[in-house]
């Protein structure tokens, strides 16, 4: 008999390619790379990019995402492995560790190099906001400044979409502290659901001396100063609009957080808070961008 499809080399070999890209895929945090790359499409759209500038913008900021989750999961693999995180690729088994951490440095010399193709002043800011998550995955992670590169990488993002315009305008104070302050909240809401598996494997960062009361705390009102200062930050009277984003701000994460609830009792990982932030983030941006508040 003629052997099946499912036996031939060729196909097993396919298989296995397509699980490893499947795997480097779901190891990239493909849901906080998205938003993070859509905001910065965004707000390029939003300071006047031409259609050059905003694909040069999201693949640039794409190119860093990629390095900072394959970085993590490069990094995290033994701690992953050692708490039974089957849920992350590499120590289930998808994607070789070796792999992401190729993955992780190919994508980190890109950033870069894809920056350069705005101005160096852009170019600058994108590489010290990598550097300074790539810091995150090592060593501060475990310390009480963990908050620290997720505000300064946060910061520099929309520094580079301003200074990626020809010239190299200087990015309004007030948009760099809002990014700063929605970057901070981010990192309180997106440890909550690993506290438990951190402690398990030594990790110490700000949020888990904080405990998961706090973090939740500190998430809500970092978000709300974020978006305080997005609507009252610009020039003239804030908008209606814009004042029905702060609504948002203060309603969204408790009620993503009451939701997270269902899930941690349904034993999947509660990841409402982070994606709340995720969400009153665009819920911003789309709002200064149709407002002209960021032209």
């Amino acid at each position: 008999m003629e052997p099946s499809v499912a036996r031939l080399p060729g196909n097993n070999q396919t298989s296995l390619m397509s699980t490893s890209v499947l795997g480097l895929v779901r190891a990239s945090h493909p849901e906080p790379a998205a938003a993070v790359t859509v905001v910065a499409g965004l707000l390029a759209v939003g300071v006047g990019h031409r259609p050059a500038g905003v694909a040069a913008v999201v693949l640039t900021v794409l190119a860093s995402q990629l390095a900072v989750g394959w970085a993590n999961d490069a990094i995290d693999a033994d701690r992953d492995a050692a708490v039974g995180r089957t849920d992350k690729p590499v120590p289930a088994g998808a994607v070789r560790r070796h792999t992401v951490a190729v993955g992780a440095a190919v994508a980190a010399l890109a950033t870069p190099a894809l920056g350069l193709t705005t101005t160096p002043a852009a170019a600058f800011w994108v590489t010290l906001g990598l550097v300074s998550a790539l810091l995150y995955d090592w060593p501060l992670k475990s310390t009480p400044v963990s908050v620290l590169p997720y505000a300064v990488s946060f910061g520099t993002l929309p520094a580079f979409v301003v200074l990626a315009l020809p010239g190299a305008p200087a990015p309004p104070a007030w948009l760099v502290v809002a990014a700063a302050c929605l970057g901070a909240g981010a990192h309180f809401a997106n440890v909550l659901p690993d506290l438990v598996d951190d402690a398990r494997t030594g990790v110490r960062g700000l949020p888990h001396r904080f405990g998961a009361a706090g973090s939740r705390a500190a998430a809500a009102v970092l978000l709300l100063a974020a978006t305080g200062v997005l609507v009252f930050g610009p020039p003239g009277p804030p908008s209606g609009v814009g004042l029905a984003a702060v609504v948002a701000a203060v309603v969204v994460p408790p009620l993503s957080w009451y939701g997270g609830r269902g899930a941690a009792r349904a034993g999947r990982r509660p990841v409402a808070a982070f994606r709340a932030v995720m969400l009153v983030a665009l819920i911003d941006v789309v709002l200064l961008v149709t407002s002209g508040r960021v032209a």
